[in-house]
């Protein structure tokens, strides 16, 4: 929509960090693991107004030991079209499994994934903090070069500059 989002004070993330250790795909070296990371939505919403979206990342390992974040495939959808989408990205990346959060709507997570694919390889996890306490880690690892993401991720990245300690910083979720 033309808006310049800048970071909030306070997020987690920066864009000068995220941009610093971005890498081209050419760039990348050979990952030793790659998952797609579910965290679904406890309803559907089609449009930003209506809550919040079903995040879906594709993360690797190098065998340089630094993380790769390779694609962003979050969408609004049904838990048929946001399964079917996390599997698409399974197959695309050749990524060893589908890590699911289970906190909104427990087994459903991984029932909607198996009921397209019934072999799907899913690992559950059930968050047992907040999401900024789960977010600390992983942004100290950004901010020591750690983490690069693979081109380009517009709205992921928003999405990360814009994350404070009382959530989206401007969105409602």
């Amino acid at each position: 929509d033309a808006e310049i989002l800048d970071d909030a004070p306070g997020a987690l993330w920066t864009r000068s960090a995220i941009d610093r250790d971005r890498r081209k795909e050419s760039d990348v070296p050979r990952l030793t693991r790659i998952v797609v990371a579910v965290d679904p939505a406890a309803k559907t919403n089609v449009v930003a107004e209506d809550g919040a979206a079903t995040g879906i990342v594709v993360a690797g390992m190098g065998d340089d030991g630094r993380g790769y974040v390779l694609d962003d495939l979050t969408c609004r959808t049904s838990p048929d079209g946001w399964a079917r989408r996390a599997l698409s990205g399974m197959d695309r990346y050749g990524a060893d499994c589908i890590v699911v959060e289970t906190n909104n709507g427990g087994e459903m997570v991984a029932a909607a994934i198996k009921a397209v694919r019934p072999t799907a390889p899913i690992r559950e996890v059930t968050a047992s903090r907040g999401k900024w306490t789960r977010a600390e880690p992983i942004a100290a690892l950004y901010e020591q070069g750690r983490i690069s993401h693979v081109g380009s991720l517009p709205d992921l990245e928003d999405e990360m500059v814009l994350f404070g300690p009382n959530g989206m910083v401007g969105w409602s979720s």
